[in-house]
């Protein structure tokens, strides 16, 4: 059985279909499927099917793909380990949401500490389907876990309801139902524009809905409406006297922040170090 061969296989079932893991590994898509034809044909079995939407594995392709992803991992990791004394090396493929900049902080510490490994990091919004996308680790927030996969909980944070002091000035807010009366900004997500405030929850008619923070922020800052923001965003403007607390004795809910990887596959030693020092470190990076 050609160990190269393995691996082209693995990657045909990670992508989906045969010419996307041709597209991805710069691999020729006639010597891609000739080498899987051959691993077949030394295998004695079939290993998949094409379909109407790509490739379906067979009971013994999927087999396959279970024992070969961890001691494919295994054998990617060694070799890194003859050139790095830590024993830690690769390429770590994360996906995070865009407002997480403290994180960078975890991701240069952890390469300082392990400087055999590269990061690859993909900012998005959108709920990456990890085998598809190549990604080792997804880094999520609010999330109670998908399907097919297994999580780790980092931390968890309340966001800070924040507007200036001038604007409190003029907005007085005693309770939350205060808020009805005042211009409010939101993060638009799935609850819709409801504020839950320790045991009370306001459904709110925001002057604006945004999926971009960082400004909800300024707009508090500048006086012009009251809004939530993580803590790590909200700290300097806090501490600096820009922003104050509003409503400080009805707490918003807590968020936790997940990692996430793919349940089947065994974590290779990079992945499982990295978990093991985010759960370490994340918190503290994310203290507002």
């Amino acid at each position: 059985m050609d160990l190269n061969a393995v691996k082209l296989f693995v990657q045909a079932a990670e992508a989906g279909s045969i010419s996307e893991a041709a597209r991805r590994t710069g691999t020729p898509l006639p010597t891609l499927s000739r080498q899987l034809r051959k691993l077949e044909d030394d295998l004695g079995m079939r290993l998949f099917e094409r379909g109407p939407r790509g490739l379906v594995l067979t009971p013994a392709g999927d087999q396959l793909v279970v024992d070969a992803q961890p001691a494919l991992a295994a054998l990617a990791e060694a070799e890194q380990r003859l050139h790095d004394a830590s024993g830690v090396a690769g390429r770590l493929r994360i996906s995070m949401p865009p407002h997480l900049e403290p994180l960078w902080q975890v991701f240069r510490a952890f390469a300082r500490r392990y400087p055999a490994v590269t990061f690859d990091v993909f900012v998005t919004d959108r709920r990456v389907d990890l085998v598809a996308d190549g990604i080792d680790v997804a880094l999520r927030v609010g999330e109670p876990g998908t399907a097919g996969y297994v999580g780790r909980t980092l931390t968890r944070y309340r966001h800070r309801l924040v507007a200036s002091r001038k604007f409190l000035a003029a907005h007085p807010l005693a309770t939350p139902p205060d808020l009805l009366g005042v211009p409010t900004a939101c993060w638009r997500g799935s609850g819709g524009s409801v504020w839950h405030l320790g045991d009370t929850s306001v459904e709110l008619e925001p002057v604006l809905v945004t999926n971009d923070y960082l400004h909800l922020l300024r707009l508090a800052e500048a006086g012009d409406v009251v809004t939530e923001v993580p803590p790590f965003l909200a700290a300097r403007g806090l501490q600096q006297g820009r922003l104050v607390e509003a409503l400080p004795g009805h707490p918003l809910p807590e968020h936790p922040m997940r990692a996430l990887v793919v349940e089947r596959r065994s974590m290779s030693p990079l992945v499982r170090q990295f978990l093991e020092y985010a759960s370490e470190t994340v918190a503290q990076a994310l203290a507002g």
